[in-house]
Formats: structure tokens, C-alpha cells, sequence
């Protein structure tokens, strides 16, 4: 019986380093089948007609190459909190926190994403972060600038008498300038005071989160998930309808709340 050819060399006592030509003869002339690893491509999804997804809009299901086949965690059903799925719902708070005809500011898309929180569906369905991130830093700006121009329409008092006798520069422009601490400003914009604001304008009926206990949503988290779905409304507005709309909604749906103008 002729001695049988591996990668290895030969079997036997002895084993050699075969050329690579005859490696590569054997690799291609191979008789196994190669098993699938049962990883998915894109050609995968482009055969498979029932790998398709829906017509339905992402906000309305999760997609189904993210969902699982079996569920990893047990369901409690005491823990159940359902979210808002109507849409006229939805129109009518955003008309209640960006004024008569805000239900026709943002895109469908856009105005589903702005309330949806990352803690709800696992967060494959999108979630309002960067637009929160954004929608902050428009705030905190406008609210420096309102707490400059309050206090420079009042003045600031006179400084203290010198003891070289000299004396300090000064001019209108400058006046409210002390004023403007981080701790006047965080205090104005607090996380109460913004989630207030948010809850007196209903959007708590159509925040999509999911809370880690249904029973108790202050203890859940609820002030920061309201906070941030209102600055994400500030955000995609900024980015869907520019900064000098984006300003106005902060000035006079916000600011107005909290006694700055």
C-alpha cells in the first residue's frame, strides 16, 4: 500500500515539510465539504426573500436581524411598562412644546427618535442621545446669554473700595459678566427644573423607555429621560430646521419657563 500524502509530510516514523505545490494540489482537490459557520453576509440577506425587512418604519419595529430566537432574560410581568405607539398622540404634545403647527417641524422619523430613550428595546431602534448632546449645549448657551442680559439691564452694584486706591475698570458691557458663574447657570438649568418643564408639556404619555422598575419611575431615572428628550426635540430642530429656529424654541418655550427671557 503506497504511503498516503498529508500537510503534515508523510505518515510514518518520519515527517518532512512537503513543497508547496503539492500542499496547494492537495487543498484545491480536497473532497470534504466545507460546513457553513453560519455566519450571515449581505448575500445572505439579498437570497433569502424572507430576510427582508418590512415596509413598516424602523420606530414602529425592531429589526429583525437584531432580534434574538430565543429570549436570554426571564419576562416579568409585574415589570411591564407600555409606551405610546399612536402617532396623533404624538403630534399633539410636540404642537404643545413647539407651538402651533410643531407637529409639522420634524420629520415622523425624527420625532419618534427624539423621545425615544436608549433603555427602550434594547436600543435597536434608535435612540436620542447626540441629539440630547446637541440640544444641551444650545440651551446652555442660550441661557448664558439670558442671564447676561437680565443682569445687565439691572446693573451690577459697585465694587469695593480699593486699598492702593486703585481704581477698576469699568464699563456697561461688563457689568453682568460676574454674574455668570457655572453655578448660577446649573442651578437655572437644572435637571428638575428642565424634566418640569418637559412633564408640563406631556411629554412623559409619549417618552419610549423602558424604566428598571415600573412601580417606581422617579427612582428609575425619570428626570433625566424627560430632561433628555427635551433637548433632543432642541437638537433635531437645530439640525432639521437651522440654529436661528432652534434659538427661538429655546428662548421662548424654555427660557420663559424658567424666568429668563
Amino acid at each position: 500500500m503506497p504511503p498516503r500524502i498529508t500537510l503534515l509530510g508523510l505518515i510514518g516514523d518520519k515527517r518532512a515539510i512537503l513543497p508547496r505545490r503539492i500542499v496547494q494540489y492537495h487543498c484545491e482537490n480536497a473532497p470534504t465539504k466545507v460546513k457553513s459557520a453560519g455566519y450571515a453576509t449581505a448575500s445572505t440577506y439579498q437570497n433569502d426573500p424572507e430576510a427582508r425587512l418590512e415596509d413598516r418604519p424602523r420606530w414602529q419595529q425592531t429589526p429583525s436581524r437584531m432580534t434574538a430566537p430565543v429570549r436570554m432574560r426571564q419576562y416579568k410581568p409585574k415589570n411591564e411598562y407600555r409606551v405610546n405607539e399612536d402617532p396623533r398622540q404624538l403630534d399633539q404634545v410636540y404642537v404643545q412644546v413647539l407651538g402651533p403647527d410643531g407637529d409639522k417641524v420634524l420629520s415622523d422619523e425624527v420625532k419618534w427618535l427624539a423621545v425615544t430613550h436608549k433603555s427602550f428595546d434594547q436600543g435597536r431602534r434608535g435612540y436620542n442621545d447626540r441629539l440630547a448632546f446637541f440640544g444641551k449645549r444650545i440651551v446652555d448657551l442660550q441661557s448664558s446669554l439670558a442671564i447676561l442680559s437680565s443682569h445687565a439691564a439691572t446693573g451690577s452694584p459697585a465694587p469695593p473700595p480699593d486699598s492702593f486706591e486703585r481704581e477698576q475698570y469699568q464699563h456697561p458691557a461688563l457689568d453682568s459678566i460676574p454674574q455668570l458663574t457655572e453655578e448660577v447657570r446649573k442651578d437655572i438649568t437644572s435637571r428638575k427644573r428642565i424634566s418640569d418643564i418637559a412633564q408640563r408639556y406631556g411629554l412623559l404619555s409619549v417618552l419610549r423607555w423602558k424604566p428598571k422598575k415600573a412601580s417606581d419611575l422617579p427612582g428609575s431615572g425619570l428626570e433625566l429621560a424627560l430632561a433628555q428628550a427635551l433637548y433632543a426635540i432642541v437638537g433635531a430642530v437645530s439640525l432639521q430646521k437651522g440654529g436661528e429656529v432652534a434659538n427661538k424654541v429655546v428662548r421662548e418655550r424654555i427660557l420663559s419657563q424658567l424666568g429668563l427671557s
